[in-house]
């Protein structure tokens, strides 16, 4: 029977290795209502990626149950929560385009409902459902496709007042005691601040350009502050779409002007100034532009053209090679 249902790996995140939960209950809530659950261990990696692999699982996600201790603050929390039957049954059967495809020539939509036989590395299926955890209860949740990162939502957890069986569980397997573990870890000044502002928003595109008349886009991988990831691969990325996105952290883009001549460019954003700059130039219709130099040694980055001041830009030479390169 787990052979029919989806399939589907669950990560545990946390902004830094000095926020990270311990659960102490868990389970994953599916549409079939077959037992699903989180992995062993507590929370690790960064926000929206824990870089961990976990037992895969079966079934549609459409909740969650967790109660998990929090040593900086030195509470339990318990989060649970449904989502929303429709929207889960839609984004758990999306398949979104990971890369060209070689084998068809019609051109790539940005998701589909259904991919074709010879279509598994052009686009990707559902794959994890990541949770972060931030501090005072703060939990997000994405869905991951390859590449590609959505949210789902930002959750509340609630404090549990009465944690003494809560204690007893987690606490008899550990070395240290309570007492101990607050005297070492407790930080009253953990905020979830910072990870939330990284939810803000705004309707802008990518647009990324050169005057060299040979110029060819080919890939362009975005990776978001709030933990979302858009993948663009041809023809998608010629005509993006003007949309909600959170501000960008690094977008990665290759292009060619020529036989032998491809490169990688590397844009590495700083959130403040980035928010700073949307929220004077903001008309409701922005982009993000990349203007590459005829030269390919270098590019400047705009807000709907205006200079934005990057943390660091590099330019690569590249050995990528894809279905429209020059010969």
């Amino acid at each position: 029977m787990k052979k029919e249902l989806p399939q589907f790996h669950v990560e545990m995140c946390h902004p830094e290795n000095k926020y990270r939960i311990e659960p102490v209950y868990d389970k994953i809530k599916t549409l079939e209502g077959v037992h699903a659950s989180f992995p062993y261990g507590g929370s690790s990696g960064s926000w929206g990626d824990s870089r961990k692999s976990w037992t895969e699982q079966y079934g549609t996600p459409i909740g969650a149950d967790i109660t998990y201790y929090v040593d900086y603050e030195d509470c339990f929390y318990k989060l649970d929560v449904d989502f929303p039957v429709e929207t889960m049954k839609d984004l758990t059967t999306r398949f979104y385009a990971i890369d060209e495809d070689l084998n068809n020539d019609e051109p790539l939509k940005e998701y589909v409902y259904e991919r074709k036989d010879n279509q598994y590395a052009a686009y990707s299926e559902f794959s994890d459902i990541i949770f972060g955890f931030a501090p005072k209860g703060m939990v997000v949740v994405w869905l991951r496709y390859g590449a590609s990162q959505k949210e789902l939502g930002r959750y509340q957890a609630k404090i549990v007042k009465d944690d003494k069986a809560l204690e007893e569980k987690l606490f008899a397997s550990w070395s240290m005691k309570r007492k101990e573990v607050r005297e070492k870890f407790l930080n009253p000044n953990a905020s979830p601040e910072k990870w939330d502002n990284y939810r803000i928003k705004y309707v802008w595109k990518p647009v990324i350009s050169s005057e060299n008349p040979k110029f060819k886009l080919f890939w362009v991988l975005t990776e978001y502050f709030n933990g979302e990831s858009e993948n663009a691969v041809r023809p998608i990325l010629l005509h993006p779409a003007t949309r909600e996105r959170a501000i960008p952290r690094l977008i990665t883009f290759f292009w060619e002007t020529g036989k032998g001549e491809k490169f990688e460019g590397r844009a590495f954003f700083d959130w403040q100034k980035t928010n700073e700059k949307f929220k004077i130039e903001n008309n409701g219709d922005n982009q993000i532009q990349i203007k590459i130099a005829p030269s390919n040694n270098n590019f400047e980055v705009l807000i709907n053209g205006k200079p934005l001041e990057l943390i660091n830009k590099r330019v690569f030479r590249s050995e990528w090679s894809f279905k429209e390169s020059y010969k």
